[in-house]
Parts: C-alpha cells; sequence; structure tokens
C-alpha cells in the first residue's frame, strides 16, 4: 500500500477523544476510587489465565482452513463522501493542534489540569486518540503533523542503512517511555513543550534526510506502534476505506518481516505493561527499598525498563523455539517469531484500553474545558466513574487475549499443513500469553499509586 493510498485514509471525529489528569506519571491511571476485588487476588489472576488456556482449546477444534481463511479475508468496501476534503482537514488539524501544544505549553498556565497542552498530549492524544487506532481505524498517516509539515520540505533521500532496520523505533519507543516516567513532561507544561519541539526538529531533520516515507515507516517509533495498532482496527485503508472483521490485518503473512521489527512489537506490549507496573503499590515499595538502599532513581527506571523488556523478549523468544520443536518443523526459528509475534500487537491494545479508558473518561470535561478557554481555563471537573467500570476494564485485558490466541491460531494453520502440527506450534506462544495475562491483570487489578521519585 502506498503512502498516498494510506493518507487518504481519516475520520476526524477521532479528535474528540479527551481525558486525565496529568500528574508526576503522565500515563498512569489516576484512578481515586481504585479497584478492589470481591476474591482473592490468586484466584481471580488463575481464573484469567485459564480463561486463555481454555480459549485456545476451543479454538484447536476450528481446523476448517477454508473457514479460518474466509473469516480473516473478509472485507466491505465503505463509502465515506468528501474522503479528500476530511484528508485535507485532518492534516490541518495535526498541524494546528502541534502549534497549539507548543503555544499553550509555553505561554499558558502553568499548572497541569489548567493547562490544554498537558491534557491534550497525554488525555487527548496517547489515551483518547491511540485508543481510537486499534477500536477504529489508523488516522495517524494524515493526523500526522511531522508528516504532514516533512511532505512539503525538501529530502536529501539518502540512502537508510539497512543494517539499523526497525532499532532505532524500538530504542526511541524505549526511551520516551522511559522520559515520559522520570522527567515532568506530564507535569510542566513549558517542559513538554520543550520536548515536543526537540522531537520536532529532530523528526524533520531526519525525514529531510533520508526521506519522508523512509523516515516515517522505519524510524519513527509513534508512527510505527499506530500502524501496528491500526491492525487490529475493523476501519483501513486500501484504495478507499473498508472494513475488516477486528484483526484480522494482524494475518498478514509480511507484517513483521525481522528480528527488530519482532523486538518493536514485544516492545509495544512490554512499555504499556512498565508503565501501569510503576505505579502499583509493589513497585513504589521495592522502590523505595532500592533507593534507599544507594541505587540513584533514574537508574533504577531505567534498569527496570530495560531488564523487563529483555524477560519479555527471551520469553517470547523462548516460546518461538519451543514452537518449533513442539510442532517438529523445519521451518526457521525466526519465520515462526515472525508469523507469532503480530498477535502480541492485539495483546497491547487490550491492555492499553484497559489502562486508560478509565483515565481517559475521568477527566474528560476538564480537557474540554481548558480547550475552551485555553489560557483562562476553568477549575478541574472530574467524571466520576461508577464502581463497575473496574470490571469493564479487566475485561478488555481478556478480550485482547482472546484475540491475540484466534490470530495465532490462524498464523498456524497458514504455516504448517498438517492440523495436528499447527496445533502444537500453539502450545509455547499460548503459555506466553497465559503469562502475559497473569502479569496484565494483576497490573490492571491494583490501586494507583504516584511513582516514588519522580519529578
Amino acid at each position: 500500500m502506498t503512502a498516498r493510498r494510506r493518507l487518504a485514509f481519516t475520520l476526524v471525529g477521532v479528535l474528540l477523544g479527551v481525558v486525565g489528569t496529568a500528574g508526576a506519571h503522565g500515563a498512569g491511571l489516576a484512578s481515586a476510587s481504585g479497584r478492589s476485588l470481591a476474591v482473592p487476588t490468586w484466584l481471580f489472576l488463575l481464573t484469567g489465565g485459564g480463561v486463555i488456556g481454555a480459549s485456545f482449546l476451543l479454538a484447536s477444534f476450528v481446523t476448517d482452513r477454508a473457514f479460518i481463511r474466509r473469516v480473516h479475508g473478509w472485507r466491505r468496501a465503505v463509502a465515506l463522501p468528501a474522503l479528500r476534503v476530511l484528508t485535507g482537514v485532518g492534516r490541518v488539524v495535526g498541524v494546528v493542534g502541534l502549534l497549539f501544544v507548543l503555544v499553550v505549553g509555553f505561554v499558558g498556565p502553568q499548572e497541569s489540569l489548567y493547562n490544554a497542552a498537558i491534557l491534550v498530549v497525554w488525555a487527548g492524544w496517547w489515551s483518547g486518540y491511540a485508543m481510537t487506532t486499534y477500536l477504529v481505524g489508523n488516522t495517524w498517516p494524515v493526523l500526522n503533523p511531522w508528516r504532514s509539515i516533512a511532505t512539503v520540505l525538501p529530502s536529501l533521500d539518502r540512502p537508510y542503512p539497512d543494517r539499523l532496520d526497525a532499532w532505532p523505533s524500538v530504542v526511541g519507543l524505549l526511551a520516551l517511555i522511559w522520559l515520559e516516567v522520570v522527567s515532568p513532561v506530564a507535569d510542566q507544561p513549558r517542559f513538554l513543550a520543550s520536548i515536543v519541539a526537540g522531537y520536532t526538529v529532530i523528526t524533520l531533520a531526519g525525514a529531510v534526510v533520508f526521506g519522508e516515507e523512509t523516515w516515517f515507516e522505519t524510524v519513527d517509533p509513534v508512527s510505527r506502534v499506530f500502524r501496528y495498532f491500526g491492525r487490529v482496527a475493523p476501519l483501513y485503508a486500501d484504495d478507499g476505506v473498508s472494513v475488516r472483521l477486528p484483526g484480522a490485518g494482524l494475518s498478514e503473512a509480511k507484517l513483521v518481516t525481522s528480528r527488530a521489527e519482532v523486538a518493536f512489537v514485544v516492545a509495544v506490549l512490554w512499555v504499556t505493561t512498565y508503565d501501569g507496573l510503576v505505579a502499583t503499590p509493589l513497585w513504589r515499595r521495592y522502590a523505595v527499598a532500592v533507593v534507599e538502599g544507594g541505587v540513584p532513581p533514574n537508574l533504577l527506571y531505567a534498569a527496570a525498563l530495560v531488564v523487563g523488556y529483555l524477560v519479555f523478549l527471551g520469553i517470547y523468544r523462548a516460546a518461538a523455539k519451543a514452537s518449533k520443536r513442539r510442532a517438529r518443523t523445519y521451518v526457521p526459528v525466526e519465520d515462526l517469531a515472525y508469523r507469532f509475534a503480530p498477535p502480541l500487537v492485539a495483546i497491547a491494545a487490550g491492555y492499553h484500553v484497559a489502562h486508560f479508558l478509565g483515565y481517559f473518561l475521568e477527566l474528560s470535561p476538564t480537557l474540554l474545558g481548558t480547550l475552551t478557554a485555553p489560557l483562562s481555563p476553568p477549575e478541574p471537573v472530574a467524571l466520576l466513574l461508577p464502581a463497575w467500570f473496574g470490571g469493564l476494564e479487566l475485561s478488555f485485558v481478556i478480550l485482547g487475549h482472546l484475540l491475540a490466541i484466534w490470530v495465532a491460531h490462524a498464523a498456524a494453520y497458514d504455516i504448517f499443513p498438517g492440523k495436528l502440527q499447527a496445533i502444537r506450534s500453539q502450545y509455547a506462544t499460548t503459555a506466553a500469553m497465559v503469562c502475559y495475562t497473569i502479569v496484565s491483570l494483576w497490573i490492571v487489578s491494583q490501586p494507583y499509586a504516584v511513582p516514588p521519585y519522580v519529578s
């Protein structure tokens, strides 16, 4: 699919996503109510893991390859009037939004809950808008302000080193999440605006040197995250706008084609997990003990980010190797790793919505208030969520994992000619997904605790 066709896809309505309180930890689910479970935590976690295991058993009964292909191949065109007009409007909105964040960040009120730039970035964009990329469709190629600006800039078209592949986007994603956690980027509007300005300079410089398409398709971590998330969504761009079943876009054989891309998919899953982990009471107790023992806080958070990522990546690599052994196949381990990586995006999407939905809704009135009067906003007003809402958030974790099980099942039947071989190949990846499920459910079930020692 060409960049021009992707840019044809836009839904301006996604900009209505708003929310969130901006504290020291910008993406923390700072729910005042917290969560409490009516059953023992161990029973809750085992039940969640058991649901994933049971779903694998149920999927194993679906052995009709033609049926699986029909499910994943179902498509319908969607008539969207004035598509070019919407595309143009989307580009303008994206650029105006970037300028708005920079101006309001520097000259607006400097209290986080009163500053529209803080709320737009962390609540409206990273929380609300990000959810639309996997629940509706990926409109980021249109709304991306840096890409819109890069299209009118000259390009040197220097060759991008093939050996770098997607590794810069892996490092970039981990660095952005670390910065979000340890810095006042979600608490101090001027600091946020400075970071956005720096990101703008780096991004546009990279697009000028290597070309707009190369930079945003290969290097830019934000564009890559939203592109993978868009594969979960029902709407997608292909000579117009079409609809498919949720998750069907993850079954494409060439979606992940290198070790670096596998590493990025695992990074997407890990950073959302890490974002929630550092906002749990357990982490708070652990971090206090370690820092009091003499370890610098920034080093602790960086080490936890890197070590946790390597653990997640190691679990996945071990699962891919075990899949080869169990399937008794000559298919290389790397090829299995490529095909079974996309289902992890569904898990990341399910956890993202569980992690951010309450955050998105609770303070949506505050964001709307700051948008109507960015230089003299009204008093913050929080939306009180009902007690049952925590259960809804937890259900999204389960749904994301169930979708991942089905996508992995479809991939296995596309790879292996034998039915038993296809089923055996999924044992290890299902076990890894159960581990991810238990970790995700535990984090989401915890009450919010402000991460210690962050600015």
